[in-house]
This record gives C-alpha cells, structure tokens and sequence, in this order.
C-alpha cells in the first residue's frame, strides 16, 4: 500500500504510525523506518518564528504518490507513505513525514531517504520562512 497526502492539520505522528500498521501484509514486515521533517528555529544565521508552506495541491499529492511509487519500484518495499503539512507552522512542528516499510532495515532506509530527498527537491510545495526580526524568505527546493 502507498500513500501521499496533504494536510493543512497539524502532523499527528500516531495517526500516521497507525496508518502504518494497519497496511496490509504487516506481518511481512521486518523494519519500518519514521522520518519526520521538523521546523527548525534556526535558519540563514536568524532566529525563526514561523513557516509557511503552500502548494499546488493536486499536482503535489500526484508527484509525491508518484515518488512514493517510484521507491517501491526501486527497493523492496511493502508499504509507504509520506504526508506534508500546509500552512503556518510553528517552531518544533512536523513538516513532513515519510514511513517505509520493508523485509530488511537497509533497503527500508535507502527507500525513505530516496522518497524524502526527491519530494523535498521536486514537488511542487513552496516554503517562506519568517524570521523573530520581522523579516521573510522564500525558500528553494532542497537538493541534499
């Protein structure tokens, strides 16, 4: 099963742990890997206050579905799901989370950080850092 999702609701990481486990073929599984992309309070040598991320929704949830089925095709994958947040976002909140699930740790772990590092790189989700001294940026794709 592979999902990608949208919301502007805060993360809920055991909401999305559960929708981990409640796959099908859990019993399969040998490793399950949780990624969760939190908001730093730091950024471009300046405090931050908040983020911001927008997007073209239907274009975004259609790459992300894609990478995540791009993973599966990759590595030996029984399950994934990565879920973004819209909106403002506090200090400390979860951005993004990316779940694989896998036989063996190697190829589950190789898997999240493939699905991590190209969602942030390509899809269409745009973030504008605010920063406590009134000042914004927005930000560019993430390419490490």
């Amino acid at each position: 099963m592979y999902l990608a999702e949208l919301t502007e609701k805060p993360i809920d990481l055991s909401r999305v742990l559960a929708m981990a486990k409640s796959m099908p073929s859990s019993s399969q599984i040998g490793a399950r890997v949780i990624f969760s992309g939190e908001i730093r309070g730091f950024s471009h040598g300046k405090d931050v206050s908040q983020l911001e991320y927008t997007a073209h929704k239907p274009l975004a949830e259609k790459h992300m579905l894609e990478v995540v089925r791009a993973a599966a095709a990759e590595y030996p994958l029984i399950a994934a799901l990565c879920v973004h947040r819209l909106g403002m976002l506090e200090v400390g909140e979860s951005a993004v989370v990316v779940i694989t699930c896998g036989r063996h740790r190697t190829e589950t772990y190789a898997a999240n950080q493939y699905i991590i590092n190209r969602v942030k790189a390509e899809t269409p989700i745009w973030k504008r850092e605010f920063f406590t001294d009134g000042t914004s940026m927005w930000g560019e794709n993430c390419h490490h």
